[in-house]
């Protein structure tokens, strides 16, 4: 939709803003010159100073009548549609929307739209990386930390934006260049009913798609066919797949060489996967492929993703600390590439999950468990060749003495941190802090 859609006319229209995150303090911003009467609700009590043309704000609870008078409401994705407040405002008929279906509105620019379970933040990243190498005047936002709204200050020519299932609940404008689901696992199930509803939440993104970017290897990424709809493939028989010549594993598209992965910076298949999934949906939106395999070289993933820390002695230390479930952890062991023994640890609070999942995947001769925190006890179960610490501190003084060159110590613990850490952010530093240390 243009900028001059009626959609856009907020003039006079009573707007109710729930939530008071990022990204209701970016709708806020937004509604700033459109001449609403703007009310903000934020369940938290503690107020918050804001603009003089909030209208009048309300903390602590959510006033049904507030929402029943409202001619639009502006929900936050850290607020369910189930919540019955909300529930009973949409019976009644009004209209609720979230951030990113108010920017789609306010945009004619391209958009690639980006979601999955896991990994949507490193392709994400990379697209952006590969658009900039091009050239492009790029704005990467969304569920990635930068609110969507925001964006529109800069005035880009392509938008990148990644998408958690609660923003794709109440987004029904987005019309993206080029669109993907990475993958879809069991999580947030604290939100929905199964995992199918989780799917069809995160399959929304395809909706109106000029190219839908589906991952080969998971059926659940694979949309009901539109016919409008162009469709690539990533994945081990896809459009974009690996192949090895010359006793070198290149990126490719239908059989033909793109960039031979010892070329990246990024290591492991899933992150193979990542790139071809980034190559599809830039080559999609017309991005130059010279500069996105030149952004490919450079590109060093992000923190606590499979990210290097040190390679000392022969010895590999790779921080996954952000794979808090499950799903994460398998697709960090898929395809790893270990000449002696991989030390894996896993453990903090996994959240109730099922463990059982991983067990074929690391009881493997070669792999060690070193199991720690609030859930080591139930992962150290998995394999035989697993030992059980309180913390993780103590699991890695424990097994640095064993280490040897070709082994490879990788922290990708299937859980949540908050037993033991502030977030999975400081587990990954102090792992790194670890590692680092080891070197010396």
């Amino acid at each position: 939709m243009n900028r001059d859609s009626a959609e856009n006319n907020y003039k006079g229209k009573k707007v109710t803003v729930l939530g008071l995150g990022k990204s209701g303090l970016s709708c806020i911003d937004f509604f700033a010159d459109k001449g609403a009467e703007l009310r903000v609700i934020d369940t938290r009590k503690q107020a918050q100073t804001l603009p003089d043309f909030v209208k009048e704000a309300h903390f602590g609870s959510i006033p049904q009548q507030w929402l029943l008078e409202s001619d639009l409401i502006v929900i936050s994705p850290g607020l369910a549609l189930a919540t019955p407040e909300v529930q009973t405002a949409l019976q009644a008929g009004v209209e609720i929307v979230g951030d990113i279906e108010l920017f789609c509105r306010a945009t004619n620019k391209p958009i690639i739209a980006i979601t999955g379970s896991n990994g949507k933040s490193t392709v994400t990243s990379l697209v952006n990386a590969m658009a900039e190498s091009a050239g492009i005047k790029v704005g990467m936002g969304g569920n990635i930390g930068i609110p969507a709204l925001s964006l529109l200050k800069q005035n880009c020519d392509l938008y990148v934006l990644e998408l958690s299932s609660f923003q794709l609940e109440t987004t029904r404008s987005l019309k993206a260049k080029a669109a993907t689901v990475l993958n879809v696992t069991e999580d947030h199930m604290d939100r929905y009913a199964d995992l199918q509803t989780y799917r069809q939440a995160k399959l929304a993104i395809y909706h109106h798609a000029e190219t839908a970017v589906i991952n080969e290897e998971d059926p659940l990424t694979q949309a009901v066919q539109q016919s409008a709809v162009k469709t690539r493939s990533f994945g081990a028989q896809g459009d974009y797949h690996l192949l090895q010549q010359d006793n070198r594993t290149f990126l490719a598209f239908q059989n033909q060489t793109i960039l031979a992965t010892d070329e990246m910076q990024l290591v492991g298949r899933h992150n193979y996967m990542n790139a071809l999934a980034a190559l599809a949906l830039c080559d999609a939106a017309g991005v130059d492929r010279t500069a996105a395999c030149q952004a490919l070289r450079q590109f060093k993933g992000l923190e606590h993703r499979f990210q290097l820390v040190t390679r000392a002695g022969g010895i590999i230390w790779i921080n996954d600390s952000k794979a808090t479930n499950v799903g994460s952890t398998l697709a960090a062991l898929q395809g790893l590439n270990v000449i002696g023994t991989l030390y894996l640890l896993l453990g903090g609070d996994g959240k109730g999950a099922d463990f059982s999942e991983l067990a074929k995947a690391v009881n493997q001769a070669d792999i060690q468990l070193y199991c720690f925190g609030r859930d080591g006890a139930q992962l150290v179960q998995l394999s035989a060749q697993s030992q059980l610490f309180d913390t993780m501190q103590s699991a890695v003084a424990a097994l640095r003495p064993q280490l040897k060159s070709g082994d490879m110590v990788l922290l990708s613990p299937a859980c949540a941190s908050l037993d033991q850490f502030a977030n999975f952010e400081q587990r990954g530093a102090e792992f790194a802090r670890l590692a680092t240390g080891a070197e010396a």
